[in-house]
């Protein structure tokens, strides 16, 4: 039998030729950075340095906390300007505008969150949210008057555990009051609320981030940020447009100077409890109401449908276990300050 090889013979420019190398794996793209940031976070700092100044020089009165905290802001969003954005999907829903997300939140709040998925857009809360609360706190200082709350306020400072000295009291008494009544301070108080709000939020994003993770799931900063501002924004409009109303009918002296000041609206079992007696157990009921149920659904929703893998039960876990924190943390505080309370 003949070999089948026999008689060939390999052409003299025929070489030995190497497999073609393997494919490469695709460079991955770095992710965008929120860079626009920075320039209002740059401008922010040099007012807050601007206003720090005149603080010092008693030009302008409460400057001093102003430019700092102003000054802090700014350094806080340079700072976010470098946490990445999530990347963008191939072929995802276009971005839904600020006045389009603002009503879908109240009777679609689902679809929002999903496009904050590639979209983690939050500027429109944040202004809304902000002014609500600066609108709630002008009327409330001027429906009961600057001089019952700054009296209410340091008559329960004296009897807190932290009493400051007597001649600390009386220039703190001062001091407040002032910030209460001059329109400049009022205008300060009203700013350095936006700035809470953003830290706030804030540090409310970073924990349900570190729970998503420790639950096994992936969110972004950014769309974990995103989901908790735009599910404060039902509560927050529902509540200082109840208690605005309630305010007007309301008469001044029933109204509690500290415990009314973020709102007059009684959903909840705290009703049921006298706070001053019973300050744990108030703040308890507090939490058990149908706005505090609705934020907590809207918080696990958000979760769940913001972030890249959050599956139901881990936004829902996430959300509870930040609940029973706050809860915690309230019963805590409103048993050493009882006395702003009563």
């Amino acid at each position: 039998m003949s070999d089948p090889n026999q008689g060939f013979q390999p052409s003299a420019d025929q070489g030995f030729q190497p497999p073609p190398p393997p494919p490469q794996p695709p460079t991955e793209v770095p992710a965008p950075r929120p860079t626009k940031l920075r320039i209002p976070a740059i401008v922010l700092f040099g007012l807050g340095l601007v206003i720090l100044v005149a603080g010092l020089a008693k030009i302008l009165p409460g400057g001093l906390g102003t430019g700092a905290l102003f000054a802090f802001f700014g350094a806080l969003l340079v700072g976010f300007s470098f946490i990445p954005l999530p990347q963008p999907a191939a072929a995802g829903d276009p971005p839904m505008s600020g006045p389009q997300k603002l009503l879908a939140i109240f009777y679609a709040p689902s679809s929002v969150f999903r496009n904050l998925r590639s979209h983690p857009t939050w500027l429109a809360a944040f202004l809304v949210i902000g002014i609500a609360n600066a609108v709630y706190t002008a009327a409330f200082v001027q429906r009961l008057t600057p001089e019952r709350i700054v009296q209410h306020t340091m008559d329960s400072l004296e009897n807190s555990p932290i009493k400051p000295p007597p001649d600390k009291l009386e220039q703190m008494r001062e001091n407040n009051l002032q910030a209460a009544k001059q329109p400049v301070q009022r205008v300060q108080t009203a700013a350095k609320g936006f700035i809470g709000v953003f830290v706030f939020v804030s540090l409310v994003a970073a924990l349900c981030l570190l729970g998503v993770l420790a639950f096994g799931g992936r969110i972004n900063f950014w769309q974990a940020f995103a989901a908790v501002i735009w599910g404060y924004l039902p509560i927050v409009v529902i509540t200082k447009l109840v208690s605005l109303v309630i305010l007007y009918i309301k008469a001044p002296e029933d109204i509690h100077p500290v415990l009314n000041a973020e709102s007059l609206l009684q959903d909840n079992l705290g009703i049921l409890f006298t706070p001053a007696e019973h300050p744990a157990l108030f703040i308890l009921g507090s939490f058990i109401g149908v706005l505090s149920l609705y934020g907590l659904w809207l918080r696990a929703k958000g979760l769940n449908h913001a972030g890249q893998k959050v599956s139901s039960s881990t936004a829902w876990g996430v959300s509870i276990t930040l609940w029973v924190l706050a809860l915690i943390v309230g019963m805590i505080f409103a048993t050493l300050f009882s006395s702003f309370m009563a």
